[in-house]
């Protein structure tokens, strides 16, 4: 059943505006900041920033920083109209969608830019952006932006490795999500555990008032984490995806049994998903808050996996709670 309709707002400025006028009347606000296609797991995150917060406002931003020119932001899904009416079914409802423009100007000396969709300006059509999908172009013209937000340590392994403009271009749009919205509370959810570890480590250290909460992990019946991009996998793909999590359940089984050794326990998740037919990127057992790899498990730790099938890179890890 639907419930109300959320304002909808494109301009910064605006955003900002509503925030401090919410502010003023003694209301905490919680950002969900997402890239669209919306699935359970980002309602979850709606959920959880209910119980904390008066307000909730969800950001729908395909961020293009965080896409190296080899990947697959023109395939990226999006569906903006279905975004609102999930959001509108959501129990309390969303008061705000933030949907920007894009919020980072990569042009080089020129007024060149890419929209939402990855596209250059010069060939994409400006529609509705409020119930198309359609965004417009970089508002700022000029000489670019060159500012960039990195957390150095926490950046380098797993997914930094193998993408290594990911995270500066997560953490500096979150950065201007956060200097926009102003929130009380942000929520992220933990299948991105690195993400996640780095955008609170980003916020500590630039002394912003703001508590990052990580919300565990949401699942299909099968299994398989909530990830927009797996309408990409086929049937065959998916069935086969599924040794993902099964693997990080027997690996973290075979741990909490007394097997502490991370190599062996790497072997055991790594043979059963390239049996399945996945190609591994990585599959470490890093400490729960700095992120460096263990060699035994001593402490508590997560396991992280990032594997492809086909087309699709999928990630996901388990927390294995155990301590010597």
């Amino acid at each position: 059943m639907a419930g109300k309709e959320p304002e909808i707002i494109t301009d910064k400025n605006q955003m900002r505006k509503w925030s401090r006028a919410m502010r003023s009347q003694g209301k905490t606000i919680g950002l969900v900041p997402t890239m669209g296609y919306l699935h359970e797991g980002h309602i979850s995150l709606i959920k959880e920033a209910h119980k904390r917060t008066n307000l909730i406002v969800v950001s729908v931003y395909v961020n293009p920083g965080q896409f190296s020119p080899t990947e697959d932001l023109s395939t990226y899904p999006s569906d903006f109209h279905g975004d609102i009416q999930k959001l509108m079914a959501v129990p309390g409802g969303v008061d705000v969608v933030f949907h920007p423009h894009n919020l980072y100007d990569y042009a080089e000396g020129k007024p060149t830019g890419i929209n939402n969709n990855g596209s250059n300006c010069e060939n994409s059509g400006v529609g509705e952006p409020e119930r198309k999908g359609v965004v417009s172009c970089v508002e700022e013209r000029g000489l670019g932006h060159e500012t960039w937000v990195r957390v150095e340590r926490l950046e380098k392994g797993m997914c930094g490795k193998s993408r290594p403009v990911f995270f500066r271009g997560v953490a500096t749009v979150v950065t201007k999500l956060f200097n926009i919205v102003e929130p009380d509370v942000a929520m992220f959810g933990k299948k991105d555990y690195q993400q996640w570890r780095i955008i609170q480590r980003m916020v500590r250290d630039l002394d912003f008032s703001i508590e990052v909460i990580g919300s565990d992990i949401v699942r299909d019946g099968d299994g398989l984490a909530m990830s927009s991009r797996n309408v990409h996998l086929s049937l065959e793909q998916r069935e086969k995806a599924l040794s993902i999590n099964r693997s990080l359940s027997g690996a973290k089984s075979a741990a909490e049994n007394g097997q502490v050794n991370c190599r062996e326990l790497r072997n055991l998740v790594i043979q059963a998903v390239n049996s399945a037919g996945g190609r591994i990127d990585y599959a470490e057992i890093v400490d729960q808050e700095t992120l460096e790899a263990v060699e035994e498990i001593q402490s508590p730790v997560v396991f992280c996996i990032a594997a492809w099938f086909g087309k699709v890179r999928l990630i996901d890890n388990l927390e294995i709670n155990i301590s010597k």
